[in-house]
């Protein structure tokens, strides 16, 4: 047995209780009603103290000393050896003379519940684009718009300055060979916002010298037609990551964790126009400065052929 946290009961709990009867002269009565428990109870602890000592106010295991009719070894192997046939549980538990609850706890234990798990684990293919423009990974994300630092910083809870006044919409975009970063923050993730990005974004890369080939987003309702057209007049491919499969959009995935770690969730921000105003200094360094370690320790825009002269020379 686990006492939770909110138990009558915890090891202190029943401590205290048998130290108030015992050393402080309570009365069962007096210390089961502190303790909000009974008087059976009270004085179960009592007799486990009296018999082990501290050790006897310990949570004892709730396993049975005894199970007759649980599976042996064998038997688990057998269910398994049927398991890896692909064997629904039903037919399983047909055959073993079990019922379904016995083998689907024991195909639990092996982790064979699901088909799925006697699939050959997925190879992890990392791909990298061989020049800056090739592809370009872009991704939303939702932060609650700030008005006042919250209680997690005042550690006052009744005065909520941010709940209910909305969301402001973070777009991110990642180059995939050299990792330089854009992002704006925005009302909504609405096609019109996407499409305002997009244009954004492409323009930013441009003036780095570096045109944008392909563009690579999930399947949100802000990248259908509006923006499949926007991409067509920028001469564009469009990409869309296989559905519920975001490591499809990893590098994105990973620069949204990377920008909530080092901007957004850095520091406390009194407004969302401060922490806004704050992004622009993220991203510039970012870019420029943080040694990235896919790039051998070299800050994005070293990949940049426009750019990468200037850094050596300012080297």
């Amino acid at each position: 047995m686990n006492s939770h946290e909110h138990a009558r009961l915890t090891p202190k709990g029943r401590a205290l209780l048998v130290s108030r009867v015992l050393d402080e002269g309570w009365t069962v009565a007096d210390a089961s009603m502190a303790a909000g428990v009974s008087k059976r109870t009270s004085y179960k602890w009592l007799a486990r103290f009296k018999a082990e000592g501290e050790l006897g106010l310990r949570d004892r295991s709730s396993r049975p000393r005894h199970c007759p009719r649980g599976l042996s070894a064998e038997e688990q192997c057998s269910l398994e050896a049927l398991r890896r046939q692909r064997w629904p549980l039903w037919r399983i538990a047909m055959q073993a003379g079990r019922g379904v609850a016995t083998v689907s706890r024991c195909m639990k234990r092996l982790g064979l519940s699901r088909l799925k798990s006697l699939e050959p684990p997925v190879p992890v293919v990392r791909y990298e684009r061989a020049a800056a423009g090739e592809l370009l990974h872009i991704d939303t994300k939702k932060l609650g718009r700030i008005d006042g630092v919250g209680h997690r910083i005042t550690g006052d809870r009744t005065k909520n300055h941010n709940r209910g006044i909305g969301w402001d919409m973070v777009h991110l975009a990642i180059d995939d060979h050299s990792r330089v970063s854009f992002a704006q923050v925005l009302p909504d993730e609405k096609a019109v916002s996407c499409v305002q990005f997009l244009r954004e974004a492409v323009a930013y890369y441009a003036s780095l010298g570096v045109r944008i080939e392909r563009v690579m987003t999930d399947n949100g309702t802000g990248y259908k037609n509006t923006f499949k057209a926007a991409c067509d007049e920028l001469g564009i491919r469009h990409i869309k990551t296989r559905p519920y499969t975001p490591k499809t959009n990893g590098k994105a995935e990973r620069f949204v964790q990377t920008s909530l770690r080092e901007w957004a969730y850095a520091r406390p921000y009194v407004s969302s126009a401060q922490r806004e105003a704050a992004l622009l200094p993220f991203l510039h360094r970012y870019n420029w400065h943080r040694p990235h370690s896919a790039l051998n320790r070299q800050p994005p825009m070293s990949r940049i052929p426009a750019v990468s002269n200037l850094l050596e020379l300012d080297s």
